[in-house]
């Protein structure tokens, strides 16, 4: 399989992936995320434990890169402390803006979500990508000490 097709299948699979596209039942912090560019918004909810993120979940509209993206992010916070995930949120941004070079600490941070990449090379769809990351660093900015 090429890396054009595993792009592809994840991005779909992921678009897709209802488990993360659900209300949460009681959640501890929701904002709303939106790209007047294209369109697309969502809500995120983050259910949390202290400082550690028990649940999270997104609702709302949007292309299949953002959807994706958001899906790859939530997967990848559940379980970890707030600065864990300020942190995943900055790589992450970093990646998708070419200030950050992909190397094996990345993809090893990153998980599935470092097939985002090459979302870099299309400027139009980078805000797609970035979306949900954005609003989990406004969530943490607003209410915990930096």
């Amino acid at each position: 399989m090429d890396l054009k097709s595993l792009y592809t299948d994840m991005l779909l699979q992921e678009s897709n992936n209802k488990a993360n596209m659900r209300e949460l039942s009681s959640p501890t912090f929701s904002e709303l995320g939106h790209n007047p560019s294209c369109g697309d918004e969502i809500t995120l909810q983050i259910e949390m434990d202290g400082k550690t993120i028990k649940d999270a979940s997104f609702t709302g509209e949007g292309c299949a890169i953002s959807r994706a993206s958001t899906s790859m992010m939530i997967d990848l916070i559940k379980g970890k402390d707030i600065y864990e995930a300020k942190a995943l949120t900055e790589k992450f941004i970093g990646m998708i803006k070419k200030e950050v070079e992909v190397d094996d600490d990345l993809i090893e941070a990153l998980g599935d979500a470092v097939v985002l990449e090459n979302v870099s090379n299309m400027p139009a769809r980078v805000k797609c990508a970035v979306l949900a990351w954005h609003t989990l660093s406004n969530i943490i900015d607003k209410n915990f000490e930096k």
